[in-house]
């Protein structure tokens, strides 16, 4: 039986053995207790979830957050989101054909009374900001709601298992994310007046001050007096011939099921985005023993963290930038990527394009708020707020101080005399900054000592944690500023403290006293690949910061201590004159290139742009043109475009790009219009009688 299933991490470990059974078209498997019905398909190999009522086409996991309905399944006879829904024992899983029936059974149920909670606060999202403000409304002796459409609190933070920027002091910087999720988890449970609503999406924002929330399954209606969004972000995506099959997903679903699920959900791997999402994707791709392919960027130059760029391409990952991804290709699911370079004008170029064999593409091209339920609070009069990424789109060190802050500002704004430093905005803003410029790389002179620290951190980013664990306060920033580059400016006793802490990966020591001989030198490098990559004695390629080859190096001994906070630490001897430059290994080569072919006009104006409803890129701009529609709701009536399951949050943006593509730039576009509910909320949630 196929198991893709990640029994060794090193960052992670399993909570438990796969020892639930349930049935998928008639065949035997066993999930994990409490796993979601997609991560247990995919474990054992099952990529497709049903068949599209329109054409038949083969629909696989697509967002893993219960946005679409693209992993929809029959459950015991009834329609369910595999994503969201957990296996339980004996339950019968059946892939969808089509629209599902409805029931034959015309009993007819009675509808429940509704409930109607009062509370002061409703706070939508338990990750970070949310998380953040409650700590800081507890000082008003309010009654607080935190509702979130997950089975635990911390958000996406459970998903990022590497070390966040910022300063110690301020947001836990050094901490990795999922850590980090716990503590402030544990803080909030603690929290008196806060209650905590989990498995309970709030689906509906109404003109009568209520708001709509399906808690475990049942509908209520919440009153608050202030409202605070804290929702988070969704993936944007691209339209593209091929973007629809099964294997084409987001960084986020990848995400959540290799470090929530601890499932191998591919072999082959290839990127679309050189932001920080999908550079973070590719490294956690790697720490799960996944083949990346490599990554296409658009624009000329990556814009993540230059540190997260730099740690994926010491270790072998290609990098084509100015490059796009032209077309998508399988029979029933993805089997081939083609990309090509493209001008100043985002046009492809002919005789440059590339294929790759793989069977998933993430699409990483950047964030939207969730912000809809903000936006009908704030036309109906609410009281209400918004922080972290349904504020502003930043890192999620930002969303904590984004969370403290409006937390604050909301106690201020109801009367309580409490203050807000103006500190906090400062250290915001620094969070929340693009990258900063670059800076030549200031080495500390090897002849003042025999063990110092190379630190290879050249950006102007918020991160600081390296000052911090100094024990000689050796490590100081430009003008003592959280943006400012690192430099390395005195004593070093060895510790490794900044090496194990630097949440680049930025940081290498030196030991120039290694060889009495003085031919050799012992270079220390951070390193979290699985266990097995390399082994003791073994000759690895050494590479410099930014991935060029530098020479050879023996792997002498690969450390690991609770106090390194599962980060271990390789010790490699290398020639004396290549110490400084060492900076990581290779551990993949790149394939060699294969020439591919261009995509088709045919295939573009057939490229799906509406997932739910398959409204290709042609049914559109055909009506466009035909029509001089400037409407997105005309759009919708006519061809269901935004009617499905997702409520247009997918497609709602790649439409209207078509329409200014088709009426110019500077064209007004009606938008379109949201109407709740903002996500699907089945009958039974009304009715006194439940499910059956």
């Amino acid at each position: 039986m196929i198991n893709h299933r990640i029994s060794k991490h090193p960052i992670i470990s399993p909570d438990s053995e796969a020892t639930v059974n349930f049935t998928f078209n008639g065949l035997a498997y066993k999930a994990r207790p409490e796993e979601m019905i997609s991560s247990a398909m995919i474990a054992h190999g099952i990529a497709i979830f049903n068949k599209h009522h329109k054409d038949g086409a083969p629909q696989g996991i697509f967002c893993a957050n219960g946005q679409c309905a693209q992993c929809l399944v029959l459950v015991d006879g009834l329609p369910k989101k595999a994503c969201i829904t957990p296996v339980k024992e004996s339950m019968a899983v059946q892939e969808l054909d089509g629209l599902p029936e409805l029931p034959e059974d015309d009993d007819i149920v009675p509808a429940s009374a509704i409930p109607v909670v009062e509370t002061d606060v409703l706070i939508v999202g338990a990750g970070p900001a949310g998380l953040s403000a409650a700590v800081e409304l507890t000082a008003g002796n309010l009654n607080v709601i935190i509702a979130d459409d997950k089975l635990e609190l911390g958000g996406k933070l459970g998903l990022q298992t590497h070390n966040f920027f910022g300063s110690i002091r301020d947001c836990h910087a050094g901490m990795r994310g999922m850590d980090i999720g716990t503590l402030l988890a544990e803080e909030v449970e603690e929290l008196a007046n806060t209650e905590i609503w989990l498995d309970s999406p709030v689906v509906g924002v109404f003109s009568d001050g209520l708001v709509g929330i399906v808690k475990a399954g049942k509908y209520h209606l919440v009153r608050p007096k202030h409202f605070l969004v804290t929702a988070g972000a969704r993936e944007k995506t691209l339209a593209f011939p091929g973007c629809d099959l099964p294997g084409v997903y987001g960084g986020g679903a990848f995400q959540t099921l290799v470090n929530r699920d601890m499932i191998r959900a591919s072999n082959r791997l290839f990127i679309v985005g050189g932001g920080n999402v999908g550079l973070i994707a590719a490294y956690h791709a790697l720490q799960a023993g996944i083949e990346v392919l490599g990554i296409v960027e658009a624009l000329p130059q990556c814009g993540g963290y230059k540190v997260h760029l730099d740690k994926v391409k010491r270790l072998g990952i290609p990098i084509w930038t100015a490059h796009t991804i032209l077309k998508a290709e399988g029979d029933g699911k993805l089997e081939k990527v083609t990309i090509a370079a493209i001008d100043k004008t985002f046009t492809p170029q002919p005789d440059t394009e590339q294929s790759f064999d793989c069977d998933t593409l993430l699409v990483a091209v950047g964030l939207a708020p969730v912000d809809e339920l903000l936006e009908k609070a704030r036309q109906f009069g609410f009281s209400a707020y918004a922080a972290g990424d349904a504020d502003v789109i930043a890192e999620a060190s930002a969303a904590i101080f984004s969370g403290r802050i409006i937390g604050r500002k909301m106690l201020q704004d109801i009367g309580h005399d409490i203050e807000v430093p103006q500190e906090w905005y400062d250290i915001l803003d620094m969070l929340r900054a693009k990258p900063g410029p670059m800076h030549e790389l200031g080495y500390f002179k090897k002849d003042k000592a025999k063990i110092y620290p190379i630190i290879r951190c050249a950006q102007e980013i918020p991160c600081n944690p390296c000052t911090a664990v100094c024990p000689k306060n050796s490590i100081k920033t430009h003008d003592g500023k959280l943006t400012g580059v690192p430099q390395f400016t005195d004593e070093c006793i060895g510790c490794t403290r900044c090496v194990v802490i630097c949440p680049g990966l930025a940081i290498t020591l030196v030991d120039r006293a290694y060889d009495p001989n003085g031919k050799l030198a012992l270079v220390t490098l951070p390193w979290e690949m699985p266990h097995g990559t390399v082994k003791p004695g073994q000759i690895v390629k050494t590479t410099g910061f930014e991935g060029h080859h530098i020479g050879q190096g023996k792997v002498i001994a690969i450390k690991d201590s609770k106090w390194q906070n599962r980060r271990q630490l390789m010790l490699l001897e290398v020639p004396m004159e290549d110490a400084e430059a060492v900076a990581g290994i290779h551990i993949y080569q790149p394939e060699d290139k294969k020439s591919g072919s261009t995509a088709t006009s045919r295939d573009d104006w057939d490229t799906i742009v509406c997932r739910c409803e398959r409204i290709t890129k042609g049914e559109i701009i055909q009506y466009i043109r035909d029509t001089e529609c400037t409407d997105f709701n005309a759009l919708k009536a006519a061809l269901r475009v935004g009617m499905g399951p997702c409520g247009a949050k997918t497609c709602n943006e790649l439409a209207l790009r078509l329409f200014r593509q088709e009426l110019g730039r500077d064209a007004e576009i009606e938008p379109n219009v949201e109407r709740p509910f903002a996500l699907e909320v089945p009958i039974s949630a009304f009715l006194g009688g439940g499910e059956e």
